[in-house]
This record gives structure tokens, C-alpha cells and sequence, in this order.
């Protein structure tokens, strides 16, 4: 149940730490998702919450749900506005040079018949700005942390690929695929104007083996 897995809720936010493998809304293949389970968090409110943001079906943790249509709104223009704070986790198949910087890389959506869509860089794209540090290393490879600047779509995972030329371990897209792609959306902080700001840490999962620990 997704009401099992909710880390904060007050009268106009739930976040939940979402699954690896559970899609925010429905797939155009079908399948289960979040927006088809939004009953299971209704917590005795007549209304459905409403999904605020995306994660990617692969990507595990926290998702801002708002309780009410205002709430919704005043979450979107706090989110355009680029000042809610997002940390995000993810195991590096290999170690980048340095220990922090920042990728400044505008990216563009693709598409083929044959491969279907993806995101690479494009100069003329949209702007997407991201900071990562090591948080450790072990046997070749490294834990990053990513704080992204704006939310661009597979911004994290094309961004570790060509900006520190090291893909995210188990990326069907831009990686390797393994049983589970190591990128998790570890805290999410959104600030209110006339409450404290929404602040959610989610655990690592499971599927991140030793790097727990960390």
C-alpha cells in the first residue's frame, strides 16, 4: 500500500517514497502507477491527492502529492520558479574526476521509429543545470549525489552519462541495464509562504545493496 510508504503529510502535502518500478502516471502500455492508486492515499479526505511532479518509473523516492486543487497550484509556481530543493543519490558505473562541479548542459528530446525517444545535448535545447559531489567510492565505482537546478526530463541520468562520461549503473536508456537502475530521489525540501516548508528524506532502498550503509 502507498499509504504505508508515506514519509510527511499535513492538511495540503503527502510525500511518498516512490518505488523503483512503479510509474507516476499510467503508461501507454498499461501497467500499475501511481495515478491509478491515488485512492490508497486519501487518508479521510473526500478527494483523491493530485500528483505535483514526475519521477521516472525506474527512480525511486520522494513524490509531492498536493491534498487539494489550491495546494496544486501554489506547488506548481513554487516549482516553476526553480526554488524547491531536490537531492538525489545514484551509483556512477565508474569514478568521475574531481569532487564536485557542476554540468551546465541544454538538452533536447529525440525520436526514431526504431529507438523510440531519448534526451542528449543539443546547444539550442532547453537549459538544464546540475551540481554533484562524491559522497564515497568503493570497488570502481561511486556513490553521487546530484542536486539539479532545473527539472529536465532524464536530466540526472544524461547528464551523468555525457557530463561526467560515466552512465548511472542499470540505465536501460543510457547505461547498462541491470535489474535495477541506482538512482534514487533522496530528499525534497519545498518551501510555503505561510508554513514551514515541506522537508522529506527517503531511506535508500533495498536495491542499492552495500551502498546503504552510507
Amino acid at each position: 500500500m502507498l499509504s504505508d510508504r508515506i514519509l510527511c503529510v499535513d492538511g495540503e502535502a503527502i510525500v511518498i517514497d516512490k518505488p523503483a518500478g512503479l510509474a507516476v502516471t499510467r503508461p501507454k502500455r498499461g501497467g500499475d502507477c501511481v495515478e491509478d492508486r491515488l485512492g490508497e492515499l486519501r487518508l479521510n479526505f473526500k478527494r483523491e491527492p493530485m500528483i505535483v511532479h514526475r519521477l521516472d518509473q525506474d527512480t525511486s523516492g520522494c513524490l509531492l502529492l498536493a491534498r487539494n486543487p489550491k495546494a496544486l497550484k501554489r506547488f506548481n509556481r513554487t516549482f516553476e520558479a526553480g526554488v524547491v530543493e531536490k537531492i538525489y543519490w545514484a551509483v556512477l558505473d565508474g569514478v568521475p574526476d574531481g569532487e564536485t562541479g557542476l554540468i551546465d548542459m541544454p538538452l533536447a528530446k529525440r525520436s526514431t521509429k526504431e529507438r523510440g525517444w531519448w534526451v542528449e545535448e543539443d546547444p539550442r535545447g532547453k537549459a538544464a543545470r546540475t551540481h554533484w559531489s562524491i559522497l564515497a567510492q568503493k570497488a570502481g565505482r561511486a556513490l553521487v549525489e546530484f542536486r539539479p537546478e532545473t527539472g529536465r526530463t532524464h536530466q540526472l541520468r544524461v547528464h551523468a552519462q555525457l557530463g561526467l562520461g560515466i552512465p548511472i549503473i542499470g540505465d536501460p536508456v543510457y547505461g547498462t541495464s541491470a535489474s535495477h537502475m541506482l538512482l534514487h530521489a533522496r530528499a525534497l525540501t519545498v518551501p510555503r509562504d505561510t508554513k514551514p516548508a515541506i522537508e522529506a528524506v527517503a531511506p535508500l532502498p533495498d536495491h542499492f545493496g552495500d551502498w546503504k550503509t552510507n
